[in-house]
């Protein structure tokens, strides 16, 4: 340590406590862009719940049939998931769904294997376990046509029931080794023999089945067109859904607590209040984009219609992949992807020469497929086996899209939809204060939103 009466000037160390340091305000690493915030549009909602009315619709719906692994060779229909079956929507025979169940044998396939061949009669139903399989079918100048992928959770076979010789319309081929469930159809038939209840659950499946209906499953209106001379004209009116679906709006809370010898004493040059609630506020919108996409009652990810879901062809996404989403509805407005989904998809261009666009959205360069903004939001769940989803969405009440949902001007407003309330200083001299976010999202109608499941974005070796 050199001695004080070498220097001929002051030391740095002794000068900086004299000065100001130039300080930046709390950073954080945890914000993203909130690109879902902050493109979809926001319905005030004033009474705290949203109700979406919709055309009543007629065809009944398919959802994703559950399946459980016990063992590698003990593979499990989840009994009451069978009511994701349009047969047996809104059937709830505990007993019956068990025995329908344990009619389901698994069964091992490999790559390449033709599991239905197009014009066989239909005598099984399946579900698949874990697998990749292909729908084809034979084109009108006889080459071999893709008509789709379909995995895990996925069934086919069940539209068969009611119906006098059923066949199979296509083909359906392994892509990928896995596990099947098969369940003949005449065990369907011996149950529903010895049980009432899932008898008339069939005679109601079929009733609904005969009902005319419009392209979408909407109870058809009677139209006439192209007539001459003066036929009579049938009356006719739309039917409405007699119980349409509510959204409340759904809550984010915190409490901030801040002592009182921290803002009295330390609030310059910057407000420690002031700094603790802009900060705080920032993880609450954080957690309210989570929400919007994985929230189970409301989040996009597991309310979008089954099917508006495609899965990709290969596994990476390509070019074909994103094509197939868009074309699902008409004015696609944005695309939402994990940033390494967005760049699997830039290597995929990549391999076929193609160089993806850009567009320009509030002042950003967004890229872009077909003039589309890929917009990367890292909330989007990544599996164990690196695969995402990419989300197609339009979006706005006008076009029957995907809205926001919150209400403005609650008490003690801090921000548009979220309020900052006193609670109080407790014996330790700590102030409270809490700090409540209200959002929700609705889609409108079902192809308002899509997505490309089992999206492989691992990056293949070189």
């Amino acid at each position: 340590m050199p001695s004080t009466d070498a220097r001929s000037s002051l030391d740095v160390r002794a000068a900086r406590n004299l000065a100001t340091t130039t300080k930046t305000r709390p950073q954080m690493q945890a914000i993203t862009s909130r690109w879902l915030l902050r493109m979809l549009p926001w319905v005030d909602v004033r009474g705290g719940t949203y109700r979406v009315n919709r055309r009543l619709t007629h065809r009944v719906g398919r959802g994703r049939v559950g399946v459980a692994q016990h063992g590698a060779d003990d593979v499990r229909i989840i009994p009451e998931t069978l009511a994701e079956l349009p047969l047996l929507r809104g059937f709830a025979d505990a007993e019956v769904l068990s025995a329908i169940a344990a009619t389901f044998t698994p069964r091992e396939v490999q790559a390449g294997e033709v599991v239905v061949e197009a014009g066989a009669p239909i005598t099984d139903t399946y579900v698949i376990a874990h697998a990749r399989l292909e729908r084809l079918a034979t084109g009108p100048y006889g080459a071999q046509q893709a008509l789709g992928v379909i995995a895990d959770g996925e069934q086919f076979g069940d539209e068969a029931v009611g119906k006098e010789d059923p066949r199979w319309a296509y083909t359906v081929r392994a892509a990928t080794a896995g596990t099947i469930l098969v369940s003949p159809l005449a065990e369907l038939q011996r149950i529903a023999g010895s049980s009432p209840a899932l008898r008339a659950q069939v005679e109601r499946y079929q009733v609904v089945l005969r009902r005319p209906v419009n392209r979408r499953g909407e109870a058809a209106v009677d139209i006439a067109a192209g007539h001459v001379g003066e036929p009579v004209i049938n009356g006719t009116f739309v039917d409405y859904d007699l119980h349409p679906r509510e959204y409340p709006l759904s809550v984010a809370q915190t409490i901030l607590r801040v002592h009182t010898r921290v803002a009295d004493l330390y609030n310059e040059p910057m407000n420690q209040l002031e700094e603790q609630l802009r900060l705080t506020i920032h993880e609450i919108r954080e957690r309210e984009e989570w929400e919007l996409l994985n929230n189970r009652e409301f989040g996009l990810l597991h309310n979008a219609d089954y099917g508006q879901r495609i899965s990709t062809w290969s596994g990476p996404p390509t070019p074909d992949d994103l094509d197939d989403l868009i074309s699902m509805r008409r004015k696609t407005r944005l695309l939402l992807a994990h940033p390494k989904a967005i760049a699997a998809f830039f290597r995929e261009c990549n391999r076929r020469g193609l160089v993806p666009g850009s567009t320009e959205v509030n002042g950003h360069e967004i890229p872009a497929w077909r003039g589309i903004p890929i917009f990367p939001c890292g909330k989007i769940p990544i599996s164990v086996l690196h695969t995402t989803s990419i989300v197609a969405m339009r979006t706005g009440e006008d076009d029957q899209g995907v809205v926001g949902l919150y209400q403005t001007g609650i008490p003690e407003e801090y921000e548009p939809g979220l309020n900052v309330r006193f609670m109080g200083i407790d014996p330790q001299a700590m102030m409270s204060y809490l700090v409540s976010a209200y959002c929700s999202a609705a889609i409108l109608v079902p192809d308002a939103i899509g997505i490309l499941e089992n999206v492989d974005i691992a990056a293949p070796r070189s």
